[in-house]
Parts: C-alpha cells; structure tokens; sequence
C-alpha cells in the first residue's frame, strides 16, 4: 500500500463510523468548501487544503512522501522522538519501518486538537441534548483547550521524523470513532441491564481482557456496580474530554450510564451531582481497540503492524 492510501482510507472509514452520521459529516465538508470558496487568493494559500476531505483536524500525513510503498508499519498510541529512534535503530537492525503511525496527534494535528471537539456538540444532540445548549455548554470548552495547546512544543516530533527521513502519520478521531460506535453498537444490542453488566461484556473483548491482566481494565468510577445501567452512552470521541456541564443536560436527557476511556476529577464530580454512572473503560486499552478496528478496514494483508508505546495488534479478521 502507499502512504496516501492507508491516510485516505482511514479518514474514509472514520467518516462512515462517526456518531454524528455521514450525511452530517459531508454537510460539514460542504461549509469547509463554501468557506474555502469565499477566500481571497492570498488567504487560500496557507489553507490546510486537507481539511476539504478530511473532517478531523487531528489526524494528518505528517512527513514523508505519500507515494511510498509501506510494507512494515510501527505503531503505537504515543509515538514521540524515542519511538522515532525505535524505528531508526530497528533499521539498523536489518527490520526496515516504512512509516510509523501514532495514535494520538503530534505536530499541526496536535495543534488543531481543539477543531474536532465541535462534533461533540453533534453528538451530544444525537443523546436527547438540544443543539442550542449543546453548542453553547461546548464553546467555553473549545476554547480552554486551544489557549493550553497554544504553549505546546507541537512540531518537536515531526521534526525528528524529518531528521531522520522516516515518514510519520497520526490517527486520532477515526480510530476513536471505530471503537465508539463498536461498543455503542454491542451495548445496544444486548442492553445491559447492570452497570456490572457493562464490566463483564468489556472483559470479554480482547484488548480488555488484556488491559485487566496489566491491573487497567474497565472500572467503576461513579455509581457502583449493582446500580441499574439504564440508557448507556459510549462516550470516546471528539478530540478530548467535553465540558463538565454535559452531564446535567444527559441526565435530563435520560442517560443512565456513560462509558469513556477517562476521566478528570471535575468531571466525575459533576456525574456523580447528577447520578450519572460512569464506566473507564481504560484510555490505552480503548485506543488500541480503535486502532485494530480501524487497521482491519484499512491495511491490506501484506502490510506487517509492530506493536509499540502501549499497542498490541490483534486482528478479527
């Protein structure tokens, strides 16, 4: 496969997976392109051109030539300068890395983390929360989270990629689309009666069985475990963590239990002032479910995945 296909691919499928639904998702293309349209000549040059196709501003080519071949790909959730010089000094070794892929954003990905957090406010209108409201509870949050990035020393990976001559992808909001709408998906087929129900379907699921032999698998973090689950809504997508006033507008909407990868203090507070029960899944191990959801829509069977910084790769293929 060449690097610009796994990139495309990927973004493509994450679109077909996100909460909000593809017709959506294409409205959002179509103002980016109407927006696009409207500037003026100079302003057009320094447009991310990608973001004409590609919705999740998280999620980039990085470095590298698009039409290299890949046939040895190392992945992990956190690929920083030692996971670069991973991939150089197995090189050395005789074991050749065509591309390192990161899941969580590094370089102007990690910059525009921010940009993807509007979908929240999409998905929170999905759950019962009206629009109005969503996008209001959403913009103080948007904004806290681009002024912390702003002080972020973002070009610090990529510029070791570049160093290097390795050639260097993140994917972020794809991923975690892929792992959302597949436990979305189980929980409202088997509609959980318990919050311990909710434990026991995730163990079941390799990368968290994994997750619970390394002492980080899926926990109760509000509520408890005998309460009853009621309306579950999986909640791992859109850039990073929502506002803490989601909660008030979820209960109301008749959310029962909340299932994420993680969550602040803050946040657990204000679902357990509302009676929300909340459900970690496990950040890493979550990830990592994305990822090897995604990959097996994505790579063809001649393309090797080394595991690194947290991944393990398993296939349901």
């Amino acid at each position: 496969m060449k690097f610009k296909d796994i990139y495309e691919k990927a973004v493509k499928k994450g679109m077909e997976l996100d909460p909000r639904g593809i017709d959506e998702v294409n409205k959002e293309l179509g103002r980016v392109k109407k927006d696009y349209d409207d500037l003026k000549e100079k302003d057009k040059k320094t447009f991310d051109k990608d973001r004409l196709t590609n919705p999740y501003a998280d999620s980039r080519m990085l470095y590298g030539n698009p039409e290299k071949d890949v046939k040895r790909i190392l992945l992990g959730i956190d690929m920083e300068v030692a996971e670069l010089l991973l991939a150089d000094r197995l090189r050395e070794k005789g074991k050749p890395v065509d591309l390192v892929i990161a899941h969580h954003p590094e370089g102007r990905a990690m910059a525009n983390l921010y940009a993807v957090m509007d979908m929240q406010s999409g998905i929170l209108l999905k759950y019962g929360v009206p629009v109005n409201v969503a996008e209001d509870i959403m913009d103080e949050r948007i904004k806290e989270v681009e002024r912390r990035l702003m002080a972020v020393n973002h070009t610090r990976t990529v510029d070791a990629a570049r160093l290097l001559d390795i050639p260097f992808m993140c994917l972020h909001t794809p991923s975690d689309n892929a792992v959302t709408e597949y436990l979305q998906r189980i929980f409202d087929a088997k509609k959980p009666a318990y919050v311990s129900d909710i434990i026991d379907m995730l163990k079941e699921i390799p990368e968290y069985a994994d997750a619970v032999m390394e002492t980080t698998g899926p926990k109760v973090v509000c509520g408890s475990a005998g309460r009853k689950a009621g309306k579950v809504f999986v909640d791992m997508t859109g850039g990073t963590g929502g506002s803490k006033k989601a909660f008030e507008k979820l209960s109301q909407a008749g959310v029962g239990t909340i299932v994420g990868m993680h969550i602040s203090d803050d946040h657990r507070k204000e679902a357990e002032k509302h009676h929300v029960n909340v459900v970690i899944a496990g950040h890493i191990s979550s990830d990592t479910l994305g990822m090897n959801l995604l990959l097996d829509q994505v790579l063809t069977p001649d393309v090797e995945v080394i595991g690194a910084s947290g991944f393990k790769r398993i296939s349901r293929k």
